[in-house]
């Protein structure tokens, strides 16, 4: 099974904050859950960061445990360590899947991100993001504006090639 989140979707969120999570991305939080077995709600850790984070980043536990290796390499007391801390450990949320594949997400995420009845889904590598559709759909356009303002010739898989993404 792969360990990368494909795909996106707009989800239904009912009044108590509980969506469903799209089945492909469902089974990668199971596969990339060590403690995950059959019957078991697998697990996750929602980043929800600071003031201008406008989504919400979803890791699986092996994500996010790679995450915090890095983090417990940098000095102790280091501006970067602190800053990372807080994003990844006190502005996060741990949480799981239910049985019938839904998570709940707490009025306090919903009400930062703005989402009320739709949440929209999409895939980034080995985590994937939540946001409201409307503020989506705008930063999409933002990346879309920026493509077609490339030459013609401008292919995006040049990234791939190290150039980083000027």
């Amino acid at each position: 099974m792969a360990r990368r989140f494909r795909g996106e979707g707009l989800q239904k969120v009912d009044s108590k904050g509980r969506v469903s999570i799209p089945a492909l991305f469902r089974r990668v939080v199971q596969v990339c859950d060590p403690n995950w077995t059959e019957g078991l709600a697998p697990e996750l850790v929602i980043v929800y960061g600071d003031t201008r984070r406008e989504y919400l980043e979803c890791y699986t536990i092996e994500a996010i445990e790679e995450v915090d290796a890095k983090i417990d390499a940098l000095p102790r007391g280091s501006v970067g360590r602190k800053t990372l801390e807080r994003l990844f450990h006190g502005q996060s949320f741990p949480t799981s899947i239910d049985e019938t594949g839904r998570l709940v997400l707490p009025a306090k995420l919903r009400q930062k991100i703005g989402i009320d009845k739709e949440a929209y889904f999409i895939a980034a590598g080995d985590t994937f993001q939540i946001w409201n559709p409307e503020t989506y759909e705008a930063d999409q356009e933002k990346t879309d504006a920026w493509l077609h303002g490339q030459p013609d010739e401008f292919d995006p898989l040049t990234f791939l090639d190290g150039d980083g993404g000027a």
